[in-house]
């Protein structure tokens, strides 16, 4: 549901998108990376998708590189 309502359309888009086709196949710590995704404010996240902006190590993980 989160994934869904974040607050930004295109983040709306993006991660929901991306849950609904890949939630029920993701190991515990790809949910886990996921979650601590989804507390990063959606601009940064954004940002980071575009390139605009580096990602940060700490969410630098495989599951980032699948969105």
């Amino acid at each position: 549901f989160r994934a869904w309502h974040r607050g930004m359309r295109e983040m709306d888009w993006i991660m929901g998108r991306f849950a609904d086709a890949t939630i029920e196949r993701l190991a515990a710590a790809e949910l886990r990376d996921f979650e601590h995704l989804m507390e990063v404010p959606d601009p940064e996240v954004l940002a980071w998708i575009t390139g605009e902006a580096e990602v940060p190590p700490t969410y630098d993980t495989a599951l980032f590189r699948l969105l």
